[in-house]
């Protein structure tokens, strides 16, 4: 049984580059979680149309799980700055 943990890994990880990315600019990081989620959403309604083992079958579970995906990474940011103290 396949849960395509594969293609919510790969959200989580463009959506942390995005947010490096977001980071390195002038934009407030108090906007980047929420970059994130936006873009999490966008790339999981992506991710139901462009991959066969996408863990959704609808557009609303889709951007959900998206949601959640991007949120994690910037969990996983927050995550290694605390560790790498």
């Amino acid at each position: 049984m396949d849960f395509g943990i594969a293609s919510v890994g790969a959200i989580t990880i463009l959506c942390l580059l995005g947010a490096q990315g977001l980071k390195a600019s002038k934009v407030n990081n108090k906007w980047i979680p929420v970059a994130c989620g936006i873009a999490g959403a966008v790339l999981g309604v992506v991710g139901l149309h462009v991959m066969p083992d996408f863990p959704a079958t609808d557009v609303i579970t889709a951007a959900a799980v998206g949601v959640v995906s991007g949120f994690a990474a910037t969990g996983v940011n927050q995550a290694y700055k605390q560790f790498s103290k």
